[in-house]
């Protein structure tokens, strides 16, 4: 007995110098002491309050004991009480019919006749019981036998599923991704029902374990596309991770490119969409929003109405969204350059109009334009952290009276308040990433165009799109 208590003290000591417990429990096994057994677990599981530890006799059999371990908040209560607890401790006489079970039989009677669980699961490894344990399963001891039975009775509480809030529709599905990753694995099952549709487990992260679905059709996509992936998801060594972002990071061609090469989806829908194009998708546990890959440039500006409308409304749209994108990204720029250094570009009553607009402003065009991005998306900011009620509040207001105090009080010109409220109008028309990657290239083409004019902008758009279509993978 003592050397089975240093051997217990040599693992809690273990466990405390590792950062990932489980590098030293993937060869321990159970033993068939249950009292050991549960010492064990619970010097790995120490100080962790929502541990339960709950010991039973089986059919009132004191020679048979039960140690039932869950987590509290992630097992379902009823399914624990009813389905395992009563079923064992006080439902046992309905199945044997008063015949006395040993000792030795009492694992696979428990497993095959009294259980009422729909998912059960058997094994020896201390590393696989405390990971299910952690998952929300439960894990059942029984005394005598080296083996445990890990029983699927997750419960924890999860968002409802409710209506894409980013990318909606007027016509189509109204259901998003929740942060359930079974939820949001049954969602895209229900739009696909083909056995082709391959959904592969993998967990990733050292400390959070993190459970990661694999998603697409064998048949037609590309295999090589899915041994890729595989492989850049294996190649990820993190600590945790707790959203597809992480993820999208880690696996991306271009790191340094402002363009993402990885996509993003709140819509089931869309993901189906995508897997049925050939893509792979990957779905994260704890996030809402599913990845696919590889990206297309052109997927930011379709939307997921195009799917449902009207093949020429759609046709017609489309082009919108392209010039809505190219002005959103050089519209500032053009307007300092022109302005700066082409006059004559502006018929002369425009610039007319424009001069005398501009006779009390104080401030260069290049300065004057840089304040006034730099002011709508400290308003952009506040509306998107602050509560939904007050940030909407504040974003509409604040333009209005900020805008119209700055050409009252002669800081801005009239029209460089409408250009930079255009700018800001078209870049919500298309995908939210473009967005972000086109906010930070429109400060960089507004500086070439106040050094250099329309030849500085020029060659800002060429130097982007041989940066986004002649990027080597890195």
């Amino acid at each position: 007995m003592g050397r089975v208590n240093k051997n217990q003290d040599d693992l809690s000591q273990k466990v405390k110098q590792l950062s990932d417990p489980s590098d030293i429990l993937k060869d321990i096994t159970l033993s068939k002491d249950i009292k050991t057994n549960l010492e064990q677990i619970k010097k790995i599981l120490d100080k962790c309050s929502d541990v339960v530890f709950r010991e039973f006799v089986f059919d009132q059999n004191e020679e048979i004991r039960l140690a039932l371990i869950y987590i509290d908040g992630l097992a379902d209560n009823n399914q624990l009480s009813d389905q395992i607890m009563r079923a064992l401790a006080l439902e046992v006489s309905m199945v044997t019919q008063h015949k006395e079970v040993t000792k030795a039989e009492a694992l696979r009677f428990i497993k095959q006749r009294c259980l009422c669980i729909h998912q059960i699961n058997e094994t020896e490894n201390l590393d696989e019981i405390i990971q299910a344990i952690l998952s929300g399963d439960t894990a059942l001891l029984v005394d005598g036998h080296s083996t445990a039975i890990i029983n699927g009775a997750r419960g924890w509480e999860a968002r409802s599923i409710t209506q894409p809030e980013i990318e909606s529709t007027v016509r189509g599905p109204q259901e998003s991704f929740v942060e359930s990753i079974r939820t949001n694995t049954s969602l895209l099952r229900r739009k696909i029902k083909s056995p082709n549709l391959k959904i592969e487990n993998m967990f990733l992260g050292t400390v959070t374990d993190t459970n990661i679905c694999l998603t697409y059709i064998e048949g037609i996509v590309e295999q090589k596309l899915v041994d890729e992936v595989k492989d850049r998801l294996g190649s990820i060594k993190i600590d945790g991770i707790l959203e597809s972002s992480y993820v999208e990071e880690l696996i991306n061609d271009s790191p340094r490119s402002v363009f993402p090469t990885v996509n993003h989806t709140e819509r089931p829908d869309k993901l189906a969409a995508m897997l049925l194009e050939g893509r792979v998708g990957i779905i994260v546990d704890g996030s809402p929003f599913a990845l696919t890959v590889p990206n297309l440039f052109m997927e930011y500006f379709q939307a997921p109405d195009d799917y449902y409308l009207h093949p020429l409304y759609a046709s017609f749209i489309r082009p919108i969204r392209f010039i809505d994108a190219f002005l959103s990204l050089v519209l500032p720029a053009l307007y300092i350059g022109i302005v700066s250094f082409h006059q004559e570009l502006l018929p002369t009553s425009l610039l007319m109009s424009v001069a005398a607009q501009r006779e009390t402003v104080p401030f260069p065009v290049l300065a004057e334009v840089l304040i006034m991005v730099l002011i709508f998306e400290v308003l952009r900011e506040a509306g998107v952290r602050l509560p939904r009620p007050i940030g909407q509040a504040v974003s509409i207001v604040g333009a209005l009276v900020i805008g119209d105090a700055a050409v009252s009080a002669g800081l801005t010109a009239a029209s460089t308040v409408i250009v930079i409220a255009f700018t800001g109008i078209t870049s919500f028309i298309f995908h939210y990433s473009a967005a972000n990657s086109f906010r930070i290239l429109r400060f960089i083409l507004m500086i070439l165009a106040g050094c250099l004019g329309l030849f500085g902008l020029t060659c800002g758009i060429a130097i982007i799109a041989i940066q986004r279509y002649g990027t080597p993978k890195e």
